[in-house]
C-alpha cells in the first residue's frame, strides 16, 4: 500500500519521517522505496531517500528537480521552464509498478502550489493515496493540524493519521500536551510521537501501515 505524505508546513521533517517509513518497511521484507517528485533547492532530502531505498538512482526518486529554493511553481517561473502534472504521475506510476510500497514525500505543505491552478492537494488526489500528515511538535500545531485535516478532507481523501515529530530537544508546555488534545479533537489516528533524533518508528505505526487498505 502507497501512502502519500504531507506536512502542515515546511521544515516539520517529512523527509526524515518518509526515511523512517521505507527503512522499517524494509526492515519488515518489504520493497519499499521513497519517492520525491518535486525538489526545489538542493537535492539533499532526495538523495536521503534514494539511499535508503536501496541506492536507487537520483532521478528516478526524484524526477523534477529546480535549483532555487521556492514553491515549485515559483521555481518553474524563476527558472523558465514549464511543469507538467501528468509527467509527475507518470513518473510515480512507473516507480510504483516496480516497487511496493512506495512513500511519496509532497513538497512544502498541502496548498503549495505547483503550477498556477494545480497544488500538492490536487497531485494527491490524482495519485489518490492515503495521506500521512506530518506535523511540528509545537506552539502552533493544533491550528495547523485541523487545518490540514479539513483541506484533506474536503479533496475527498482520506489521512490515514497524524506524526507529530519533535524538531526540538527540549520539552514546553504546548509540546507536552499537543499530543492529548490532537487526539480529543479529531476522529485520525495519532499513528507516532516521534522524539528528537528518534531512529525508529513505533510497532503500533507499523501496524496501522500493514493494515490500511488500498482507496477504491
Amino acid at each position: 500500500m502507497n501512502f502519500f505524505i504531507t506536512g502542515t508546513d515546511t521544515g516539520v521533517g517529512k523527509t526524515y519521517i518518509t526515511k523512517l517509513l521505507v527503512e522499517s518497511l524494509r526492515a519488515e521484507g518489504k520493497y519499499a522505496v521513497g519517492f520525491k517528485p518535486i525538489s526545489c533547492g538542493d537535492r539533499d532530502d532526495a538523495a536521503i531517500l534514494a539511499a535508503v531505498s536501496g541506492n536507487l538512482p537520483l532521478d528516478e526518486v526524484n524526477p523534477l528537480h529546480f535549483s532555487s529554493g521556492v514553491a515549485p511553481h515559483v521555481a518553474a517561473l524563476l527558472e523558465n521552464k514549464t511543469i507538467h502534472p501528468a509527467e509527475i504521475i507518470a513518473s510515480y506510476q512507473t516507480i510504483s509498478e516496480k516497487y511496493d510500497p512506495v512513500i511519496v514525500e509532497g513538497a512544502g505543505g498541502w496548498e503549495v502550489p505547483i503550477t498556477e491552478n494545480y497544488f500538492v492537494s490536487d497531485l494527491a488526489k490524482d495519485l489518490n493515496l492515503p495521506v500521512i500528515l506530518v506535523a511540528a511538535n509545537r506552539l502552533g500545531a493544533i491550528n495547523h493540524i485541523l487545518l490540514t485535516l479539513a483541506a484533506i478532507e474536503a479533496k475527498g481523501l482520506k489521512c490515514a493519521g497524524i506524526i507529530l515529530n519533535q524538531l526540538e530537544d527540549e520539552m514546553d508546555t504546548p509540546m507536552i500536551t499537543n499530543k492529548g488534545i490532537i487526539e480529543s479533537l479529531t476522529n485520525i489516528p495519532l499513528l507516532d510521537h516521534i522524539i528528537h533524533s528518534q531512529d525508529f518508528i513505533s510497532p503500533e505505526l507499523m501496524d496501522v501501515l500493514l493494515e490500511i487498505q488500498p482507496l477504491p
